[in-house]
């Protein structure tokens, strides 16, 4: 199996990409700089880290760290597009329902990868 294999790497490589999008065509010019580049930041660093936890697996508690820091890269991330919508900067409520309904998905399923992978874990000790 190859980390490109899980769904939880496939959704955030399709929200690196959308996001990235999002603040190069939907922002104004001055969140360029702002909370447009820590959402692009921050949402990069959710699928680096399952990259980089994924090829610890062999170390479970280094897979489960990096899941975690995946999974607070994720809230984030959410909490950046918050802020942009909230603020006006982000004005299309189609595209923040759709990018915030993504990024809820993905932090409940690094959430429940992290337990099984928790769990399996625990049962082989």
């Amino acid at each position: 199996m190859h980390y490109k294999d899980l769904e939880i790497w496939k959704i955030a490589r399709a929200l690196v990409i959308e996001i990235h999008k999002m603040t190069i065509e939907d922002l104004p010019k001055f969140e360029m700089f702002e909370t447009g580049s820590q959402i692009r930041r921050s949402v990069k660093s959710i699928k680096a880290n399952i990259v980089e936890g994924f090829t610890r697996r062999q170390y479970k508690q280094e897979f489960i760290h990096f899941l975690v820091i995946a999974e607070g890269s994720a809230e984030e991330t959410r909490d950046h597009l918050e802020t942009l919508y909230e603020t006006g900067s982000f004005k299309s409520k189609e595209k923040y329902m759709q990018l915030h309904t993504e990024l809820s998905k993905l932090i409940k399923m690094i959430h429940n990868f992290k337990d099984v992978v928790q769990k399996s874990h625990l049962s082989s000790k």
